[in-house]
């Protein structure tokens, strides 16, 4: 099977369909016009970029270096998680907090998925781990954006009723309980989602590459299936670690609802 080769003309044809969005959204008013444009920009530039590192990184392998891109990732999807939320812990509990969880579950997936799993040698080997690491942490990423913005909006809006339940005598995990558990389920709603349609609905992104690039397409298909088991395993891990975490600094040590800790964006 041939490779067919994309040109500039072929990514220019492509950025038509999103100037097209640009002018109906500037025609039907819509206001998303900068939104696009710098969306667009910024996949173009970022992908080049990773494009660039990922040539260096193959044609050197180290773990140093490895480890180095995957902290610059694991930052940059932090940096996203408390930039999506309308209402935030403040002092960088956003940030801290998502990005504690996705260290956890992000990273211990795929280490585990790297040392046991696939066995590449090295097991840190860039072909496999920044794929794996970046499906990971970006899929995580939503999950824990989506909980902590739930639970952080539900406690604001629902702070009345937390507060008449520790009047009442519960404990701050029994007072906000349910929303915990509706954010951790809002959390993990894509995920689910995108389970149930791979193959029917959507052939996922992974699959989807590796047969446009010449690979035997039962082969993609496992592939598919590890990564989505894996992306699962670690969007549920992190999600109920970040919810279960906001929840709790939601509260001081004399368990009262403290909402100042909140700012809204």
């Amino acid at each position: 099977m041939t490779l067919v080769l994309l040109t500039p003309l072929d990514l220019g044809l492509a950025a038509g369909l999103v100037l097209i969005l640009v002018v109906i959204s500037r025609g039907m008013h819509f206001g998303l016009e900068r939104q696009l444009i710098i969306a667009a920009v910024r996949t173009t530039v970022q992908l080049l970029l990773v494009g660039l590192v990922l040539k260096a990184l193959f044609s050197n392998v180290h773990w140093g270096w490895m480890t180095l891109v995957a902290c610059v990732m694991l930052l940059a999807a932090g940096r996203e998680i408390s930039g999506r939320q309308k209402r935030y812990l403040k002092g960088g509990w956003a940030f801290g907090l998502g990005t504690l969880s996705m260290f956890v579950s992000s990273f211990a997936v795929t280490i585990l998925t790297l040392t046991v799993i696939i066995s590449p040698t090295p097991w840190f080997e860039p072909q496999y781990a920044i794929p794996l690491l970046g499906m990971l942490l970006g899929n995580t990423m939503n999950g824990i954006s989506v909980g902590m913005d739930r639970l952080t909006t539900a406690a604001w809006d629902q702070r009345t009723v937390i507060e008449q339940r520790l009047m009442l005598g519960e404990p701050w995990h029994k007072a906000i309980e349910s929303m915990r558990t509706e954010s951790v389920r809002a959390g993990l709603i894509p995920i689910i989602n995108s389970m149930m349609a791979a193959g029917l609905v959507s052939l996922p992104g992974m699959m989807t590459g590796q047969i446009l690039g010449g690979n035997p397409p039962m082969e993609a298909v496992k592939y598919q299936i590890m990564i989505m088991f894996l992306i699962a395993g670690g969007t549920g891990l992190g999600t109920v670690s970040a919810v279960w975490l906001a929840a709790r600094r939601l509260f001081d040590e004399r368990q009262r609802l403290r909402l100042d800790r909140l700012q809204k964006r």
